[in-house]
């Protein structure tokens, strides 16, 4: 390849593809490409979905639907070419179209708040948590009818909120987005002799990976035959820590997503298991009968999980409006040094001998013709947020009677700056803080629309809107950059996401009817569903009729002024460059830990030592193949997840039992089955 413009850019990647014919956008969506985001849709979702339910963390799906569109495609064409049947060329287009569409399907199970503010409406997790006699207008049960016509009303507004704004975000600002940079660049790999190479061997780790996780999922469950048995919980710290939740699980799901995971999240995770779990519950569980009452049930919000929860909100909080003003400035500051840049480039052009085509590379020219040749007209986008905004103002108020035209007014007036405020985020340092966002908008609207008017359900239903156009808008964005990248037509990326967003409004709702049915069924045995918690107790605590366990309240802003001390402690270490900034802890990092059982961290810890040892012996095959061991080891837990959520609904008993005791019980069970065995014989 050839070095053109800049030499510090390195070799030209648009050299390499320029024989190639550029397809119009109408031959870049395809039907196999919409067969094959419908296949790979339907299995993230499903992974997703058991993420949301268990975790609530949830890794990048970019790279895994780039790679495993690529597979499905390729094979797909060999196999006509074997049966001699005339096909059009598998392009780097249309594997970046199937990788949006497949995303923007998948994503949903985020963005779309199946594991938090739509599973915080139903009775089950105002159980969970008792917060109060909430009945009536303040509990909405999430039926499948109801939840397509919901998210068929709110989920393509963020398409158009986020569209005039890519030619300034992609072209004027050249934001980098790094996933969707990382993603592109895979995928332009892809397309070359030695990168398809390169993918067949990651599609066969990830397969095998995938089946190696599911059957290690499987032979756990056959030694499940009774309570507190199986190899799922090891207690390999001993009995002692293995009662306050400290074992070692090998979950698959967890061991993938703390191999993708940054370091320094996974490890503050254990951190704060340790400081939570190992120390603070343990503490105020000798408070019982002092601080809260002791007859009240252990997942109330009146007893120890009232300290777990409002503890957790805290820390979120107080990381989340830190980082908000933080990313504010940083925006301003960066917007206004590209002005900076771009007067001071139109005045070093002034002269008319200048020629300021030779600024950018060959790479950039051509990137910029191809993005904006086929662009989409602002007129468009902005008269559709309109049209779809005022559409759903009128119809989400008889879907949920818990708000009015005025509340959706609003969400949809102030949702757009949100969505620019995150997506430039994004596009700067992959910041997305759409969640930040959310918990926000739930304590307005909640103190807004009032407990009597079903101010919990109201806010939720809000936030809901605010979400989709917030995280549809920053994941749009960085399609666009993959696109710009791969030259993909901009409104074949459009199509894609609508085609991708309708698929998720029948796909996710029908996977979450599943998983809500065992949710309802078995609750805590199998999910526990940190972020519908949180947000529930967030709209309680908005509409004001929540009473508290003794110094609660105290604790929850102790660990908010606390969290912004780390933060501001950390952004000073990054400022100043210090050794130690990269071993301060992530705030939300630890306050997750607090809802979650230190298992989880540790599995998350595990997957970090299996990257970083195997980055030690060979850092390029880590750094190409860790990501897609990750991903398989997620898909393979993950696709055991609805068998084993059948198996425990309808009572299937595993035939083995194996269980730890400790040596005393060990004696006492033998001394007993000395005296049975002769008996029974």
């Amino acid at each position: 390849m050839e070095s053109i413009g800049d030499p510090r850019e390195g070799p030209s990647t648009e050299r390499a593809f320029e024989d190639q014919p550029l397809p119009p956008w109408t031959q870049q969506v395809t039907l196999r490409a919409v067969v094959a985001s419908l296949a790979l849709g339907v299995v993230f979702s499903g992974v997703m979905m058991n993420l949301v339910f268990t975790s609530g963390i949830i890794p990048t799906l970019n790279i895994s639907a780039g790679l495993l569109g690529f597979f499905l495609l390729r094979a797909w064409t060999r196999l006509l070419d074997q049966l001699g049947v005339s096909y059009s060329p598998f392009t780097r287009h249309e594997n970046a179209v199937v990788q949006t569409c497949v995303v923007a399907c998948a994503s949903m199970t985020y963005s779309g708040g199946f594991g938090s503010y739509l599973l915080a409406m139903d009775h089950r997790t105002a159980e969970k948590i008792n917060t109060g006699d909430f009945v009536g207008k303040n509990v909405s049960e999430p039926t499948f009818p109801r939840m397509m016509a919901y998210y068929f009303l709110v989920s393509f507004v963020g398409l158009l909120a986020i569209v005039p704004m890519r030619k300034t975000m992609i072209i004027r600002h050249r934001l980098t987005f790094p996933s969707g940079s990382a993603t592109a660049h895979l995928i332009n790999s892809f397309h070359t002799p030695n990168g398809a190479m390169q993918a067949k061997k990651q599609v066969s780790l990830m397969i095998r990976s995938c089946l190696g996780s599911l059957f290690m999922s499987i032979f756990q469950w056959l030694y499940t035959g009774g309570p507190h048995c199986g190899l799922t919980a090891f207690p390999s710290f001993g009995l002692q820590a293995f009662n306050r939740g400290f074992y070692i699980n090998l979950n698959g799901t967890y061991v993938g997503v703390g191999m993708i995971s940054p370091y320094l999240i996974n490890i503050s995770m254990l951190v704060g298991a340790i400081i939570s779990w190992g120390f603070m519950w343990p503490y105020i569980e000798t408070k019982k009968g002092s601080w809260y009452a002791a007859d009240i049930q252990e997942s109330s919000l009146r007893g120890i999980n009232g300290y777990k929860v409002f503890g957790a909100i805290g820390m979120i909080l107080g990381d989340g409006i830190f980082q908000l003003v933080v990313i504010l400035v940083k925006t301003l500051q960066t917007m206004r040094n590209h002005q900076r840049e771009a007067a001071e480039t139109l005045r070093s052009f002034s002269d008319v001998d200048a020629i300021p085509r030779n600024v950018l590379s060959f790479d950039d020219r051509r990137r910029t013709q191809v993005f904006l040749r086929e662009h989409i007209p602002s007129t468009f986008a902005v008269c559709g947020y309109a049209v779809l905004a005022s559409l759903s103002t009128v119809a989400i108020p008889h879907i949920y009677s818990q708000v009015r035209y005025y509340h959706v007014a609003t969400a949809y007036l102030f949702a757009p700056l949100l969505a620019f405020c995150n997506a430039y985020g994004t596009g700067v340092a992959e910041t997305n803080f759409s969640a930040q966002y959310n918990k926000l908008v739930i304590l307005l609207f909640a103190s807004w629309i009032g407990i009597k008017n079903g101010g919990v359900v109201g806010s939720l239903v809000i936030c809901g809107i605010v979400s989709s156009i917030v995280s549809t808008a920053s994941d749009f964005m960085s399609d666009f950059k993959t696109g710009y990248l791969t030259l993909t037509s901009p409104r074949a990326l459009f199509v894609s996401q609508v085609v991708g967003t309708g698929l998720g409004c029948i796909i996710n709702p029908a996977i979450f009817t599943v998983f809500h049915h065992f949710y309802e069924d078995m609750g805590n045995k199998i999910y526990q569903v940190p972020l519908a918690k949180i947000y529930r107790a967030i709209a309680v605590l908005g509409v004001g009729d929540l009473e508290l366990p003794k110094h609660c309240l105290a604790m929850s802003v102790s660990f908010f002024a606390l969290a912004l001390v780390v933060c501001a402690l950390r952004e000073v270490a990054a400022h100043c460059r210090w050794r130690a900034q990269h071993y301060i802890p992530s705030v939300t990092g630890m306050a997750m830990s607090f809802l979650l059982v230190p298992a989880v961290a540790i599995d998350m810890c595990v997957g970090s030592l299996i990257l970083y040892l195997w980055a030690r012996t060979d850092k390029d095959g880590a750094q190409v193949f860790g990501p897609v061991l990750a991903s398989g080891l997620i898909c393979g837990d993950g696709l055991f997840s609805i068998p084993y959520a059948l198996l425990a609904r309808y009572d299937v008993t595993p035939p083995i039992c194996i269980r730890f005791v400790a040596r005393d019980q060990n004696e006492k069970l033998d001394a007993y089955l000395a005296t049975v065995l002769p008996k029974s014989r």
